[in-house]
């Protein structure tokens, strides 16, 4: 007798049994609030133009969760729901640099799924995402949170932090769909996959999501500040470092500064080192981006400096960064 003739164990059986209910459940609960997200092309070319996406809706009254770059474009919006019916859906809001969006369905009463809680998710569960790759609606893949906390780098040039690394396979589509627990708990926002690589796609957390769905439903849009520099990470002279006290080893070497910007006005230069913003040290680009917030635009902040020898203190005004079209 052949292994391949040689039944499974009682034990194996029954957990792949478990497994499959389990995924199953979950995508009957969450799938009827799984949506195909269609970005129309104009009618003035022979070829009509279609993005698609996914979105989830997220409470009775028609509000979908999606990614940003999915709505991006400025074409009208149609969203197709699990019974097929075919929807026109507005902007509300969007982030790029979470790649987060808000979006509207013109129609009540919709299935809808509450938002959960990414805290709680630990490497080695059960991750599901459902999507519409490829045009492909409620599509389904299944596999397990590979990481937590990774970094991406969004399409603004801003990193995406506190990531989930899953292996659940993404494809062109199934961005801004859901990632659900086996218990059908929404955990996050699928964003990016990748490319070239199997096994390795990322998916915002619903926590960050709820922070962002929150300013977005307010203003339509989060506010983040610049000071006009650009930077680089450049290392910092072991013996400059030593005789200033200066922990890291790293600073944002100022490449230029804007005319007329927060920076100029503070009296940053070329060449300068910044190892602190707002009292806080400063190794490179992404930790002074990560302090450039809402809340400081308006408030005179120092920032430390080592300019040749020296080391000084600037006091700089944040502004309003513009919004990214």
């Amino acid at each position: 007798m052949s292994t391949a003739d040689v039944a499974p164990p009682l034990a194996d059986a029954t957990l792949l049994d478990a497994y499959s209910a389990a995924v199953t459940t979950a995508v009957d609960l969450v799938a009827p609030s799984v949506v195909k997200i269609d970005c129309d092309g104009g009618v003035d070319s022979r070829r009509r133009e279609r993005a698609t996406g996914s979105g989830l809706v997220f409470t009775p009254d028609g509000l979908v969760l999606t990614n940003s770059h999915v709505v991006a474009s400025t074409r009208p919006l149609r969203v197709t729901l699990d019974d097929g019916r075919e929807l026109e859906a507005d902007r509300i809001g969007d982030d790029p640099d979470t790649d987060l969006a808000v979006i509207r369905i013109g129609a009540h009463g919709v299935p809808f799924q509450p938002l959960g809680d990414s805290s709680r998710v630990r490497p080695g569960q059960v991750a599901i995402a459902i999507g519409s790759p490829f045009g492909f609606q409620h599509t389904v893949t299944a596999g397990i949170v590979s990481a937590l906390g990774r970094s991406l780098r969004a399409r603004t040039g801003r990193l995406m932090e506190n990531l989930i690394q899953t292996d659940a396979a993404l494809n062109p589509g199934n961005s801004g769909g859901p990632l659900v627990t086996s218990g059908g708990e929404i955990i996050g926002i699928n964003t990016a996959a990748i490319l070239g690589v199997q096994g390795i796609s990322f998916a915002v957390p619903i926590n960050t999501a709820r922070v962002i769905i929150g300013v977005l439903l307010r203003h339509g849009r989060v506010r983040r500040s610049v000071i006009g520099v650009s930077g680089q990470d450049v290392p910092i002279p072991r013996r400059l470092a030593r005789y200033h006290h200066v922990g890291a080893e790293r600073a944002v070497g100022v490449i230029s500064i804007a005319p007329g910007s927060a920076a100029d006005a503070a009296g940053l230069r070329a060449r300068d080192l910044i190892v602190s913003f707002a009292g806080t040290p400063v190794a490179g680009v992404d930790d002074l981006i990560r302090l450039l917030t809402d809340e400081v635009i308006g408030t005179p902040l120092p920032v430390v400096v080592l300019r040749g020898p020296d080391r000084r203190t600037l006091y700089v005004v944040p502004r309003e960064r513009e919004t990214i079209a």
